[in-house]
């Protein structure tokens, strides 16, 4: 898998952790997989798992990235250590220790208004459900948008909504 992360088990499945020593800033992946729709993403967990598992990256309104290993693997975080920059890229936006596991806040990607999912983080400020980037507080809404770690249709938005 390269050197600067691994795959191995979490209690709620599989995660990724640093194999190193991660800096601020640093690259970590990034996500690949095919472009489909909502429903083709649906259509595919199905096919693959017989359940809906959520095997997706949101990019658009209804533009996914139906996410291939490593990048299926990574989990969610209120207290993240990773984000996406780019739409596609994960990187560190802080020095994550070896052995580590690597986490991104899945809000920061979400735009379906009905999208929720019980969060199993159990870290500080645990906000027990995720949900749409919109649902987020405020301040954490801004946090995340001066990181640039929320996904380019869902910051525009938010960048719209500032000079109207």
């Amino acid at each position: 898998m390269g050197d600067i992360f691994y795959i191995d088990g979490t209690k709620v499945g599989r995660g990724l952790f640093a194999a190193r020593e991660i800096k601020k800033g640093e690259r970590i992946l990034q996500f690949i997989g095919p472009l489909v729709t909502g429903s083709q993403e649906k259509e595919l967990d199905m096919d693959k798992y017989g359940k809906l598992l959520g095997n997706a990256l949101q990019i658009g309104k209804d533009k996914y990235i139906y996410l291939e290993d490593p990048g299926r693997i990574v989990n969610h975080s209120c207290n993240p250590n990773a984000g996406i920059k780019n739409d596609v890229e994960l990187i560190a936006i802080k020095a994550i220790k070896k052995g580590e596991e690597i986490r991104y806040d899945y809000s920061c990607t979400m735009d379906e208004d009905s999208w929720t999912m019980k969060c199993s983080c159990t870290g500080k400020n645990c906000r027990k459900t995720i949900k749409d980037f919109k649902y987020l507080p405020e301040e954490t809404k801004i946090k995340y948008l001066m990181l640039g770690i929320v996904q380019t249709f869902i910051a525009k938005q938010y960048e719209k909504q500032r000079f109207e």
